[in-house]
């Protein structure tokens, strides 16, 4: 089973810090609570081929990702996908960013897949997901508005 889960929230802060903050995937553990450690494996400034690597928490259970950038596009779309082998995985996920003003509309997403037993948890996965998107894009916020 694949599907996408996402949210849309508007930032107190202009499009190019967001950019800036979302685009360092570094700062991910500063507003998500599933990532026990995350660090940068490439070299250079974040861009396209970018690699993090993080230690997170799902259900219980702490499992080692791997995400690559695919599209870095300043101030407005940053894309990824996982490459590393779980039971489920994202095979693609996005930022979406407009100005408003002083202020930006964040839309983020992450599809979701399963592979071999994982098929029998992804829907579960997809229903907490979607269930959690506004307090996940939330706590953005409050990350992106405190740095």
């Amino acid at each position: 089973m694949a599907g996408r889960f996402g949210a849309t929230i508007a930032i107190e802060r202009p499009i190019a810090a967001v950019f800036a903050f979302l685009a360092d995937g570094e700062n991910d553990k500063r507003f998500s609570p599933r990532v026990i450690e995350i660090a940068k494996t490439t070299d250079g400034a974040p861009g396209v081929g970018t690699v993090y690597a993080s230690t997170v928490k799902d259900a219980g259970v702490k499992t080692q990702r791997e995400f690559k950038l695919t599209e870095f596009e300043a101030p407005t779309r940053i894309r990824w996908t996982e490459l590393s082998k779980n039971a489920v995985t994202v095979p693609e996920g996005g930022y979406d960013l407009v100005a408003e003003g002083d202020r930006t509309q964040l839309t983020f997403y992450n599809e979701l897949q399963g592979h071999g037993l994982g098929v029998l948890f992804a829907g579960f996965a997809l229903r907490s997901a979607r269930n959690g998107a506004d307090a996940f894009a939330g706590a953005i916020k409050a990350a992106i508005e405190a740095s």
